[in-house]
C-alpha cells in the first residue's frame, strides 16, 4: 500500500487528490495539510510514502519548504503539483530535492503514474526538464545572477517576471506589500538590474520562463 500525504491550501484541489488516490487499490490518502507548517507538523506524526505537495503555499513554501522536508524526512519521496509551468519551477524543484513534477492541468492517470514512480525510487518529469538537468550539470550556473536570489526572492522573481503586480505577489504568498518591494529591491540588486523588464529579458534567455508566456 502506498500511502500519500497531501499538501495543497485549496480545499477543492485536495478534495480532488484524495477521490483520485482513493480510486486506486493500492494507495490510500495518509493525510493532508493546508499550508507548510501543517505540512511540517504532520510529517513529524503521519507514516506516509510519498509527499504530493503544491509548490506554492501561504507561509512556508516553494524551494525552501522542499528542503526543510528533505531535512526532516531525507527518503521521503517528494511529488510536486503545481500550477506553474515546468520551464519556470521544474528543475529548481528537482535541485531543490523534488523527486518529480506534474502540472496541475495534467491527467489523473499521469499522477498516478508519478506517485508509483517516485514511491518505487524512481524520478517522474519530462524529457524536456530532463534536458534542461543534463545542461546544467554539463555548464554549472553556479555564478549566473539568480542563483544569489533566497529561495522567496527566486520566488518573487518568478512571479514578477510572469506579469504578477506587487499586490498580486503579496496575497498568493501571504505577504505584506513592503515586504514584497523590500524582495523586489534586493533582487534587482544582487542581478545588477534596474527595471522589471531586464528581469524579463533575463528569464527569457536563461530559460527560466517560456517565451510565449502569459503575462497578468
Amino acid at each position: 500500500m502506498i500511502r500519500v500525504l497531501i499538501a495543497d491550501d485549496h480545499a477543492i484541489i485536495r478534495d480532488g487528490l484524495k477521490q483520485i488516490v482513493s480510486l486506486v487499490s493500492n494507495m490510500e490518502v495518509a493525510g493532508e495539510a493546508c499550508d507548510g507548517d501543517e505540512l511540517l507538523k504532520l510529517l513529524r506524526n503521519t507514516g506516509c510514502d510519498v509527499l504530493v505537495m503544491d509548490i506554492s503555499m501561504p507561509g512556508k513554501s516553494g524551494i525552501a519548504l522542499i528542503r526543510q522536508v528533505k531535512a526532516l524526512r531525507p527518503a521521503l519521496p517528494v511529488l510536486v503539483l503545481s500550477m506553474h509551468r515546468e520551464s519556470q519551477y521544474a528543475v529548481q524543484a528537482i535541485r531543490g530535492g523534488a523527486a518529480g513534477y506534474i502540472t496541475k492541468n495534467a491527467a489523473s492517470s499521469d499522477l498516478i503514474d508519478g506517485i508509483r514512480r517516485v514511491a518505487e525510487g524512481g524520478t517522474f518529469i519530462s524529457e524536456t526538464v530532463a534536458d534542461k538537468l543534463v545542461r546544467q550539470l554539463q555548464q554549472p550556473e553556479k555564478d549566473l545572477p539568480h542563483t544569489k536570489l533566497t529561495p522567496r526572492e527566486f520566488q518573487t522573481f518568478q512571479m514578477l517576471v510572469e506579469g504578477h503586480s506587487i499586490n498580486s505577489i503579496a496575497k498568493t504568498l501571504s505577504l505584506s506589500n513592503k515586504t514584497v518591494s523590500t524582495h523586489k529591491a534586493n533582487i534587482l540588486q544582487k542581478m545588477e538590474m534596474s527595471t522589471t523588464a531586464g528581469l524579463v529579458y533575463y528569464a527569457l534567455k536563461h530559460g527560466l520562463i517560456n517565451e510565449g508566456y502569459d503575462a497578468q
